[in-house]
């Protein structure tokens, strides 16, 4: 028998992802903060992008695990989904009040490993939740929701960038003081959020066979196999859609890793050596970022209307050339304030990216497999990660003069690439 799930209202739906609003804020600290924070501990432009290798190795791995593993997980008590969100929130709380005490470039990068998998372990089992909870009707607005608390995160993120290093002046220990009042907010907000959602929402809980299932004796091998059975069973739109994010993720890691100082050489002529003005065009690029993301949550529940009125796929398309256009224009804008104008088509583009996808594949998916091919979307986020963190360094220094304004451009250019490739996915939900 089919089950039916209950109808949710607004105000449900919203209460049930207000945790992201927190994993969403230490994201906006790692697109914005981390890079500065590496260059003000003495690092070289093209070492950044291994310094970030974290992030999708550990979401690469992290992920899907958790995906797998919380598919077979229940109890009464605690539920299915919210356990790894508590534990992850946890993790991710305790390294963001330990992050600004970092003495030295490894130290950073070593916390950064920490962070991303305590992240990681909370976000993934939060796109699992909403095809879980909601029906086909309401799966739209609960994945666009979590666009718009990704955009409020990192709306406060950015913001306490632009914000703090006016209030905190001066450094403590190797680094600026601002930098220890983001972190600390980000530790409050993480956790905070995450248990106002685990007190406010139920799991529906699993039928009779998923239980008969849950409750077989398992190897301990059994997540790792799992990944790679659904792996070998993963409907077509889901290669497709990893084409489209080929290109799309590799493209915004070469925006967050060089934004900054991109900004700092087209408006301020400034390196970071030159650390007072660089201090400020990182100020500056933390408000621009937080913009994007106020375009985001203004903007995330009107694509809902569209991708039903378009489809999701031409909709995606669309804002990912919108993004495009303003990473074209980015790196060539010598007025501060008309850097807002290029940014807001990726704000569009980040709206789109955050929720949107989700739909073009999540008829296609199993409903016993929700949390493992949600990770497995993941994977395929992470492993442009992972090729843009080995192989940008040297792209850049050999073939971009080392010039971060020529990264911003270059990933412009993948951004369109990846909305020709979205033009060609084919599920159920797509016209």
């Amino acid at each position: 028998m089919k089950l039916v799930k209950p109808k949710l209202s607004f105000w449900q739906i919203l209460n049930m992802n207000v945790g992201f609003f927190g994993i969403q804020y230490s994201f906006g600290l790692q697109q914005s903060a981390v890079t500065p924070i590496y260059d003000f501990l003495g690092a070289s432009p093209d070492q950044i992008p291994i310094l970030h290798l974290a992030g999708p190795v550990t979401g690469l791995v992290v992920q899907p695990l958790i995906g797998a593993l919380s598919d077979k997980t229940w109890s009464p008590k605690f539920g299915r989904r919210k356990p790894f969100f508590l534990i992850g929130a946890i993790l991710c709380s305790l390294t963001l009040l330990a992050f600004p005490y970092s003495s030295s470039l490894w130290m950073a990068a070593g916390l950064l490993w920490i962070l991303d998998a305590g992240n990681n372990t909370a976000m993934e089992p939060y796109r699992a939740l909403i095809a879980d909870n909601l029906d086909e009707v309401q799966q739209p607005l609960g994945f666009q929701m979590q666009s718009f608390f990704t955009g409020l995160g990192q709306v406060l993120a950015n913001v306490s960038l632009f914000v703090f290093p006016l209030i905190f002046i001066g450094k403590t220990g190797s680094l600026p003081t601002w930098v220890y009042a983001s972190f600390f907010l980000g530790a409050f907000c993480s956790i905070a959020s995450i248990l106002w959602s685990i007190s406010k929402t139920k799991e529906i809980p699993p039928t009779e066979e998923e239980l008969i299932k849950i409750r077989e004796k398992k190897s301990v091998f059994e997540p790792i196999l799992e990944i790679f059975s659904a792996i070998k069973d993963m409907p077509k739109v889901m290669w497709q859609l990893a084409l489209v994010y080929l290109f799309q993720w590799y493209a915004l890691f070469c925006y967050w890793q060089n934004s900054s100082k991109s900004v700092a050489l087209s408006v301020w002529n400034a390196t970071p050596e030159n650390t007072e003005a660089y201090s400020e065009a990182v100020g500056w690029t933390g408000l621009v970022n937080g913009w994007y993301n106020v375009v985001t949550f203004l903007v995330a529940f009107a694509l809902v209307g569209f991708a039903k009125k378009f489809s999701a796929k031409k909709v995606h398309a669309f804002c990912l050339i919108i993004a495009a256009l303003g990473f074209l224009a980015f790196p060539h804008i010598e007025n501060k304030n008309l850097l807002f104008f290029a940014i807001t088509g990726f704000g569009i583009g980040w709206a789109s990216m955050m929720g949107i996808p989700y739909l073009m594949v999540v008829a296609d998916i199993p409903k016993e497999r929700y949390g493992v091919y949600m990770g497995i979307i993941n994977m395929m986020i992470v492993i442009p990660m992972i090729l843009q963190t080995l192989s940008f360094g040297f792209i850049l220094k050999n073939f971009l003069n080392n010039d971060p304004r020529n990264a911003i451009t270059f990933a412009g250019v993948l951004l369109v690439i990846s909305a020709l490739c979205t033009l060609f996915i084919k599920s159920k939900k797509v016209g």
